[in-house]
């Protein structure tokens, strides 16, 4: 009997990093990661990502294509990078999702909008792999948000009948699944989760993240400028809802500094307990009896513990300790993503991303 074919899921998310890739066996109840890597952009390619986002505009069309040939090239490479990590040929490989790269995410505006770069046919003529991306699209086309995704998998991994579970995302923006015992699942972004404390810091000390959440933890909150951040009409809006750094960003930040003359590791810590409360009062409106983390949060220590601080009573873990590692549950989610679009399965996005009817997710191209 042959081996069922294997898939590649991929992404880069607002935190823009680099590319995550998880080479994924679906054999079993639990998808099973062979291997995974995340390959960092080039200097050259990352300075050009930093100067399309950093000022917080809609790109040009031409900007965008720019950069759409050398992130497909960038994703493709750390595709054919991790089957040599696992030793095994492109053959074996029934397809690629590839979420791409978010450039711009605005769902609000008429008409809506959401654009990932990394040209899904240059991913597969370059790797011989039939490659699927522009997973929004067909969401947004039935009248959805066109995100978050990751509740679609959350409820195949992580749902316990007659238990609600929660499973948190904590990205460049939070994002909430919750899984109902009843089998129903709902779920949305909750605002900034890492993107305003990474952008901080970078400001400040040129690092590329807070590791441990130590310089907010060195510091007290400013209650008064938590209150003010937290009185935007955005935290308070109605899900279905989903965000990016198109909103959240130095700019809206700047905005609500003005005349607070406040240090900037105040600042810092004030911005993780945003986080922490703005996704501990989505947290406990659901009922849930656990939480479940993943995402590159997971490893930020102090904000962890100021989750816990705010949800007491409530089991806060991660997602390792159920046998998936955190930091390639995303990867996973498109690598999934790309089996059900190649079995022709609809997706049903309706109670997550208020799409009037289930949708095939995601573009097909095949090398040529």
């Amino acid at each position: 009997m042959s081996e069922p074919p294997l898939y590649i899921g991929m992404i880069s998310g607002t935190s823009r990093d680099g590319v995550d890739a998880a080479l994924v066996s679906f054999a079993g109840n639990t998808p099973k990661v062979l291997a995974a890597r995340c390959d960092p952009y080039p200097a050259d390619l990352r300075r050009r990502l930093e100067a399309l986002l950093g000022r917080a505009q809609r790109p040009t069309p031409r900007a965008a294509f720019d950069l759409d040939r050398p992130l497909a090239e960038h994703f493709a490479t750390t595709a054919q990078r991790v089957l040599a990590d696992a030793a095994v040929d492109a053959g074996a490989v029934a397809a690629i999702g590839s979420h791409g790269q978010t450039i711009w995410h605005d769902p609000d505006r008429e008409p809506p909008e959401s654009l990932q770069l990394g040209d899904p046919q240059h991913i597969a003529n370059r790797t011989g792999i039939t490659t699927l991306g522009d997973f929004r699209r067909a969401d947004i086309e039935a009248g959805g948000q066109g995100a978050p995704l990751a509740p679609l998998l959350h409820r195949v991994l992580f749902a316990q009948p007659g238990a609600t579970r929660v499973v948190l995302n904590l990205g460049g923006i939070a994002n909430v699944s919750v899984l109902n015992g009843d089998g129903r699942v709902t779920g949305f972004d909750t605002g900034p989760a890492n993107c305003l404390m990474d952008a901080w810091i970078q400001r400040h000390h040129g690092a590329a993240f807070d590791r441990d959440g130590d310089w907010a933890a060195s510091a007290n909150l400013d209650p008064a400028l938590l209150e003010h951040l937290l009185d935007d009409p955005w935290f308070a809006r109605q899900p279905p809802k989903s965000t990016g750094i198109e909103y959240f960003n130095l700019d809206w930040l700047d905005d609500r500094l003005e005349e607070r003359p406040l240090n900037a590791a105040t600042v810092q810590a004030t911005l993780c307990e945003l986080t922490a409360a703005s996704v501990a009062t989505a947290i406990a409106a659901s009922d849930a009896e656990d939480v479940l983390v993943c995402g590159g949060g997971v490893h930020n220590r102090h904000l962890l513990e100021r989750l816990r601080a705010r949800l007491p009573g409530l089991a806060v873990r991660s997602t390792g300790d159920v046998g998936l590692d955190p930091d390639w549950i995303e990867a996973i989610l498109f690598a999934w993503l790309a089996r059900e679009r190649l079995a022709g399965r609809s997706v049903d996005t309706r109670a997550v991303t208020g799409a009037g009817q289930a949708v095939q997710l995601g573009r097909i191209a095949r090398p040529v």
